[in-house]
């Protein structure tokens, strides 16, 4: 392919992509759209950090036990971070999708026959006059709003939405299998993590995953019923139930580990009973506004979420993959590599999901808007949340390489570990914009309902990120890990880009 040829496709793919980021001083405009992004993504960012700054804490606690504890629990919670977001991932942003999706055809159905109703008025003169006395109106109440106050009281009842049924079933099923699968399997895993058996950090690893493990189905069920929510743009609900089980962790954490001696022990039951008491909030609020049991076992769309869950599981599979083949590569450097690594992957994670709040919000709008077949709001929201991102990543940027050069010290006082953090520290400041885009963009796909583009061209980028693992870490070390997961995100970033700047798949109507 000749030169001129390579610039003609980069300018096919360009010219429609930056057309997303155009207007740039409108992206923090307070007009309708900003303030559904802003009222969306703020709880939602908020809820996905408290669980990685739980994990920090967790990691702040036991540093001060000393540095095989250390690596011995960042081993652990990689491989259960792995195992969790091979089920939790596909079941919460299928069902974020599904119930949006769902939602907004009843809202549309429901606008459809009050507009019938206002139109032609009551057909049935005994409906009315058992409506009017019951709210306490007189005779000179006319049909049409009573009709129109008894259709809209009926929106506002518990419903039957038969894919928040599904996805508590499911998320049910796939919690009780991961913590048998964990507490069975967990010294075979950890000796493919490279925790060998005469490794000092088998015994304490090995703890904390057969515990934590015991808090699975609370932890899939719980994020499966946050899917349910922010289908429902409620992203409010969910922030309030993490925070009250994360401060009930973090309370929890000192006395388990140092007042009852626990050590490593004592922070996975203070994380376990936190993830229950965060399912039992959200469980009690869902059954305010929805029938949990379905009418019948036909109303339940398994099929539909196996098969679209079936394409997201593949992509999961190759993104944590990476992250937990880099974790692998990292323990067998020893307990100090693996160490700065858990701090540095914990903080890479924890300040990259305050963009999947974005994707969040952009994905439960969008898969509104493409239900009703409204492209330019469809348009309007990616740009804005693609621009959201990219500034929320450079300023991201700057705070972690800001703190992390004087907070380093909170996490562990050993100076071989401080080593290698100001090795790592540099890399997780860089790529927070590119992290950023990528998360963005994965929630535009998914709002698309693009779940077969998402999974293919994830195992494309995971494929080029695990080469690239094993040669950089052969001839870098430490710093080549680093190297190939900033490379791992940058192909993240770039397959969003090419989906939407070559206008295919449902961004065809780009064309137009």
């Amino acid at each position: 392919m000749t030169v001129d040829a390579v610039l003609g496709v980069w300018r096919n793919v360009a010219m429609p992509l930056w057309s997303f980021f155009k207007d740039t001083r409108n992206v923090f405009k307070k007009d309708e759209l900003g303030l559904e992004i802003s009222q969306i993504a703020l709880p939602a960012a908020l809820a996905l950090t408290a669980d990685p700054i739980a994990s920090l804490v967790d990691t702040a606690f036991i540093g001060h036990i000393g540095p095989v504890e250390l690596a011995a629990v960042g081993v652990a919670i990689a491989i259960f971070n792995q195992v969790s977001k091979i089920a939790i991932f596909p079941l919460v942003s299928i069902t974020t999708s599904f119930v949006a999706e769902e939602d907004t055809a009843v809202s549309l159905r429901g606008e459809a026959k009050e507009i019938e109703v206002m139109e032609m008025g009551p057909t049935v003169d005994d409906e009315r006059d058992e409506l009017i006395p019951k709210l306490g109106f007189t005779n000179k109440v006319s049909p049409t709003i009573s009709s129109h106050i008894k259709l809209s009281e009926g929106r506002n009842q518990k419903r039957h939405v038969s894919s928040a049924s599904s996805a508590l079933v499911i998320g049910s099923v796939l919690g009780l299998i991961q913590a048998l699968f964990l507490i069975f399997a967990s010294e075979p895993i950890l000796n493919y993590m490279g925790v060998k058996s005469d490794s000092p950090m088998l015994k304490p690893a090995q703890q904390y995953l057969i515990l934590r493990s015991l808090g699975a189905p609370a932890v899939l069920l719980s994020l499966a019923m946050q899917g349910v929510f922010r289908g429902f743009k409620d992203t409010k609900t969910p922030l309030y139930a993490t925070m009250v089980g994360d401060i009930a962790n973090i309370i929890l954490d000192p006395i388990f580990i140092f007042l009852f001696g626990m050590g490593v022990s004592g922070a996975a039951i203070a994380h376990v009973i936190s993830q229950y008491i965060i399912s039992l909030i959200l469980m009690w609020r869902l059954m305010d506004q929805v029938y949990l049991l379905p009418p019948s076992v036909k109303d339940l769309q398994l099929g539909r979420f196996l098969k679209n869950g079936s394409l997201l599981l593949m992509r999961v599979i190759a993104a944590t993959f990476c992250v937990t083949l880099a974790a692998s590569l990292a323990s067998r450097l020893g307990s100090t590599s693996m160490a700065a690594f858990q701090v540095c992957l914990q903080v890479w994670l924890a300040t990259s999901l305050l963009a999947d709040g974005l994707a969040v919000a952009g994905q439960a709008i969008l898969a509104s808007a493409f239900a009703k077949n409204d492209h330019d709001k469809v348009k309007a929201t990616a740009s804005r949340v693609l621009q959201m991102g990219l500034v929320l990543g450079l300023v991201l940027s700057v705070v972690v390489a800001i703190v992390l050069q004087f907070a380093s010290g909170l996490f562990t006082k050993d100076v071989h570990v401080l080593r290698h953090l100001s090795l790592g520290i540099p890399f997780v400041a860089v790529t927070q914009p590119i992290n950023s885009l990528a998360f963005v963009f994965d929630g535009i796909n998914f709002g698309a309902s693009d779940f077969a583009y998402s999974a293919y061209s994830m195992v494309s980028v995971a494929i080029v990120s695990i080469l690239c693992l094993f040669v950089l870490f052969s001839s870098h070390g430490f710093v080549g890990i680093w190297v190939a997961l900033s490379i791992f995100m940058s192909l993240r970033a770039l397959a969003g880009c090419l989906r939407m700047g070559t206008r295919t798949g449902p961004w065809g109507f780009l064309k137009g």
